[in-house]
């Protein structure tokens, strides 16, 4: 691994494994009494956050405090970015403050890369603009094969607001690189021109994918990044694309149902769907804490065996 992880298209197959195997062997600390090992002692992990985030920033922030790291956290909304200072005053003024990692979400893709040339910080992407998600998307690996047991040889279908999601970026090159094969669904609107090029198959109905989808996951409409109106409106979207207990029904038996969060209720996912047994969002959570732990552990450059990073 680079000493960054800012985009999933610079991990190869053999880096996403180690950082699924690794989040594996860190399930065990979930289940502690005291859920800390010294890992990261004496580091400090700093969480930059230009956009809302719930999910992204308290798991990070836990994972860091779990592997025994410092933690600084940072909101735009109380710091001097309102008063006008640059991305580039705020990187220097946490490169003085002497921070390890920076994990940064950014309204403006490639923000990241930016940071990392400011200091000998490593630097994770927690979300940029319309560019990735990458440990999202690790994320949901962890948990599709921690529900299918392989990633290989899986369809998995993306459901939803596409042309707005870095999530949905993430997760083509990831699961590609697994061997998943990935079907995109949403109106041709929410679809980005030439997608497909990233090696995925495009639909635009969900009867088109009923048949044989291992994993369904769905999208929030994204309105907050849309400068002009998508669709007639959200309770057409929910008609045609929603997914309540009738249209699941038609899916495979087996089929899981996955969301990044927030959910929309009644929009991309009914109550009974999201509250289903068939669904994994809570999961995704408890999950993307690991698969977080696991980042830093092997940025830091996770020179113990796997199994001796618990202890």
């Amino acid at each position: 691994m680079d000493r960054n992880l800012i985009r999933i298209r610079t991990l190869d197959k053999e880096d996403i494994t180690k950082i699924l195997d690794q989040s594996k062997v860190f399930l065990e600390i979930l289940d502690r009494p005291i859920k800390k090992v010294p890992a990261l002692r004496g580091k400090v992990v700093v969480t930059l956050f230009f956009e809302p985030s719930t999910r992204t920033r308290m798991s990070f922030e836990l994972a860091a405090k779990m592997l025994s790291a410092d933690v600084l956290n940072f909101a735009a909304s109380t710091s001097s970015a309102v008063k006008g200072e640059s991305l580039k005053d705020t990187a220097l003024t946490m490169k003085a403050l002497g921070a390890d990692y920076i994990v940064v979400r950014h309204t403006h893709t490639g923000a990241p890369e930016f940071i990392a040339k400011q200091g000998d910080f490593r630097v994770i992407n927690g979300g940029d603009g319309f560019g990735e998600h990458p440990t999202q998307a690790l994320l949901d690996l962890f948990t599709i094969r921690q529900k299918l047991g392989r990633l290989e040889g899986l369809n998995v279908a993306i459901m939803g607001d596409i042309a707005h999601s870095r999530v949905a970026r993430s997760n083509i090159f990831a699961l590609t690189k697994m061997g998943a094969n990935v079907r995109l669904v949403a109106p041709p609107t929410m679809l980005p021109v030439n997608i497909e090029k990233l090696g995925a198959q495009v639909h635009y109905r969900p009867d088109a994918i009923f048949e044989d989808t291992d994993v369904l996951y769905l999208l929030r409409v994204q309105t907050e990044r849309q400068k002009d109106s998508l669709l007639p409106s959200l309770k057409e979207y929910a008609e045609l694309f929603g997914v309540n207990g009738d249209l699941l029904s038609k899916f495979k038996k087996d089929v899981i149902v996955m969301h990044p969060g927030p959910i929309n209720r009644g929009v991309e996912i009914s109550h009974d769907v999201a509250d289903g047994n068939d669904t994994y969002i809570e999961e995704q959570v408890r999950n993307g804490l690991v698969v977080r732990m696991a980042v830093l552990y092997l940025l830091e450059g996770g020179k113990e065996a796997a199994h001796e990073a618990v202890n």
